[in-house]
C-alpha cells in the first residue's frame, strides 16, 4: 500500500517516499504513546518545545557542517510561519492529553485530513480532491468511530471543553500549516528548512511555557525516568526522522495522500498499547482497522483534478 503512494516516481526518489510514509506511518503513531510518558513530569508546552528546539538545532548544525550559505531573513520569515503552526498544534496536543481521554483525543486528531483537503481545495488555484478522496476521507473517519466507540465522543459523562478545543484547534493548525508549507518557495534544502521550522517553533513553545507558568513550577530533578526516555524517544523518532520525513513528503506529493497517516497512526498506538500497556483489542479494533486501511487505499488510488504542487529537486540527504 505504501509502494502504491510512491507510484509513478523515478526509482531512486520512490524508494525515499516509501521510507518516508513508513516513517510517518509507524514513528508517529508511537509518538502517543512517547508523549503519555513524557508529559507525566514534564509539563507539555515545556516538554514539546524542548523536543523540538533540540530536534532542530542538532539538524541546523549537520547543515552549517555541509558548508551552505546562511538563510535570508524572508526564508526564516516563512520557516517561522510553518513552525509555529506544526509545532504549536503538537503542543496543543500534549496539554490536551493532561485533560482528555487518549481515545477521544485520537478521534479529534484525525479530523487533520479534512482539514488539510478543504484548505487545499478553498485556497486560490487549489487542488481539487475528487468524489474517491472525499469518500476514502469519509470511510477513514467512519473507522476511527468505529475504532474508539461513540462513548468517546461523550467521555462516559462529558469532554473536557477545554481538552477538545485544544485538539481542534490545534488539528486545524496543523492543517493550514501543512499546506502553507507545501506552497512555500523551496529555497531551503529540506533537512535546513525542517531545522529551522523546528528551532523556531519550539522556541515558540518554550516561551509559551514560560508564559504559563509551566517554567516556574519545573523542576529537573522530579523528571523520571519514564518521562526522560519517552522524551528522548520523539526528539529522535518523533522530530529528527518523523517529523524530516514528514516535511520531504509535503514537498513530494499531494495533501491528500500526506493526510493519511492521520488514519494509520491510531492503528499503530492501539497495537502497541495492546503490546506494551496489556490493553485488549476486540473484534471492534479488528473491523475498524480494515475501515482505516480501505480509506487509505481509496485516497491512494484516487486522482484528483488539479495540477500537482511544485517540487523541489533536493533530496533530504543532499
Amino acid at each position: 500500500m505504501i509502494a502504491d503512494l510512491a507510484a509513478g516516481h523515478p526509482r531512486a526518489e520512490r524508494t525515499r517516499l516509501v521510507l518516508a510514509f513508513a516513517a510517518v506511518y509507524v514513528l508517529w503513531g508511537s509518538t502517543f504513546l512517547g508523549m503519555a510518558f513524557a508529559i507525566r513530569t514534564i509539563p507539555p508546552f515545556l516538554m514539546a518545545g524542548l523536543r523540538h528546539f533540540v530536534s532542530g538545532i542538532v539538524l541546523l548544525a549537520v547543515t552549517a557542517r555541509r558548508g551552505r550559505r546562511r538563510a535570508t531573513r524572508a526564508e526564516w520569515r516563512d520557516a517561522a510561519i510553518v513552525g509555529v503552526l506544526l509545532l504549536g498544534a503538537n503542543g496543543m496536543v500534549a496539554w490536551a492529553e493532561q485533560r482528555v481521554a487518549s481515545g477521544t483525543a485520537a478521534l479529534l486528531v484525525a479530523t487533520v485530513p479534512l482539514w488539510m483537503v478543504l484548505v487545499d481545495w478553498r485556497r486560490p488555484g487549489g487542488y481539487h480532491p475528487g468524489r474517491g478522496v472525499l469518500i476514502g476521507l469519509g470511510l477513514g473517519f467512519a473507522g476511527l468511530l468505529t475504532l474508539v466507540g461513540p462513548g468517546a465522543l461523550v467521555g462516559h459523562g462529558a469532554v473536557d471543553a477545554g481538552g477538545a478545543a485544544a485538539l481542534l484547534l490545534g488539528s486545524f493548525a496543523w492543517g493550514v500549516g501543512s499546506i502553507v508549507a507545501q506552497r512555500q518557495p523551496h529555497t531551503v534544502p529540506p533537512l535546513e528548512a525542517v531545522g529551522m521550522q523546528m528551532a523556531v517553533g519550539g522556541a515558540a513553545l518554550i516561551a509559551l511555557a514560560a508564559a504559563t507558568g509551566e517554567m516556574a513550577h519545573f523542576s529537573l530533578a522530579r523528571v523520571s525516568l519514564a518521562s526522560a526516555l519517552g522524551w528522548g524517544y520523539l526528539v529522535v523518532f518523533g522530530s529528527l526522522i518523523g517529523f524530516t520525513a514528514y516535511a520531504y513528503l509535503l514537498r513530494k506529493t499531494t495533501a491528500a495522500r500526506v493526510s493519511t497517516y492521520a488514519y494509520v497512526n491510531p492503528v499503530i498506538a492501539v497495537f502497541l498499547g495492546w503490546a506494551f500497556a496489556g490493553e485488549r483489542v476486540t473484534p471492534r479494533t479488528l473491523a475498524a482497522a480494515a475501515v482505516i486501511v480501505s480509506g487509505v487505499a481509496i485516497i491512494t488510488i484516487a486522482r484528483g483534478t488539479a495540477p500537482r504542487p511544485r517540487v523541489a529537486e533536493e533530496a533530504i540527504g543532499d
